[in-house]
């Protein structure tokens, strides 16, 4: 299996977007799918490697990456020791890279050969806020293919509460703890102001019910970051959403970070499957 580290230039800020590729060479074109990490999340926490290793035996490309404000480095991909990019983090910005990674596999930079990628069939895979932030990208990039959702968040408006909201304003920031690092990560009102400032380009209802893409999404019974509702508005939205309810599943699906074991959880397993066979599915039709 051939694994390469990249670094993907932004054309919007200074900050650098870190991506993984892993697949295996047989010269035959091939589908990608690109994954997006979710708040205070990273490409390699937990299970995230385990599971590109099974997508790309399964016949895949996959790539995944580090979203530039996430609070890592190129240097330290697992810790989070850059808490001021994190505080300055807002969705345009991950629009944004999002954006830059799928123009990377476009052009001459990238280190995928031709021979092995099908451009034609690029695939998002996201991860809580990543998960919404992949559905609002499908929305505007026609060059989306399939979108598959992971315990997806569904409204970002409607996230605080409104004595939050309004700490967060008086204070200009908020902390938010890492209960697995005990770190206090700052939240600065500008990624509120950017919800406020973009109603159109950020509002989840709307690109689901406007975006064109086939949707696949998963959610456990037993979230208890984004309750199992949220996936049922999504299919409200969107009602040819094939929706994958996993009972007594979290919201990471039974995984932990680290994660010491050389075999995924259950849930894994069955997303990896009906991944599969949903992408495949939808480049047959």
């Amino acid at each position: 299996m051939i694994k390469e580290n990249i670094i993907i230039t932004s054309t919007v800020h200074n900050k650098p977007i870190t991506a993984d590729l892993r697949y295996i060479s047989t010269n035959d074109k091939k589908p990608l799918i690109l994954f997006v990490h979710g708040f205070k999340g990273f490409k390699d926490w937990g299970v995230f490697n385990l599971m590109a290793d099974e997508f790309a035996e399964n016949g895949f490309i996959f790539m995944k990456i580090n979203l530039s404000h996430n609070g890592t480095t190129p240097e330290q991909l697992t810790d989070f020791t850059d808490l001021e990019a994190f505080g300055n983090n807002n969705f345009t910005l991950e629009l944004a890279d999002l954006k830059d990674s799928i123009d990377y596999l476009f052009s001459s930079s990238s280190i995928v050969s031709t021979k092995e990628i099908d451009l034609n069939n690029i695939n998002l895979l996201g991860h809580s806020r990543g998960g919404g932030l992949i559905l609002l990208k499908a929305k505007e990039d026609p060059r989306v293919n399939t979108v598959t959702t992971l315990a997806a968040i569904s409204d970002l408006s409607k996230r605080w509460p409104q004595r939050f909201l309004d700490e967060w304003r008086a204070k200009g920031v908020q902390y938010i703890e890492n209960k697995r690092t005990n770190q206090q990560m700052p939240i600065y009102v500008q990624l509120y102001d950017d919800v406020l400032n973009n109603p159109d380009r950020l509002s989840i209802p709307s690109a689901v019910k406007e975006m064109q893409q086939p949707l696949l999404a998963f959610h456990g019974t037993e979230d208890e970051t984004l309750p199992v509702n949220m996936a049922h508005q999504i299919e409200k939205w969107k009602p040819d959403t094939k929706l994958v309810i996993l009972e007594n599943e979290n919201h990471v699906f039974g995984a932990t970070h680290p994660w010491e074991k050389n075999d995924l959880p259950q849930a894994y397993k069955v997303i990896i499957k009906k991944t599969t066979d949903f992408i495949l599915y939808e480049a047959e039709k």
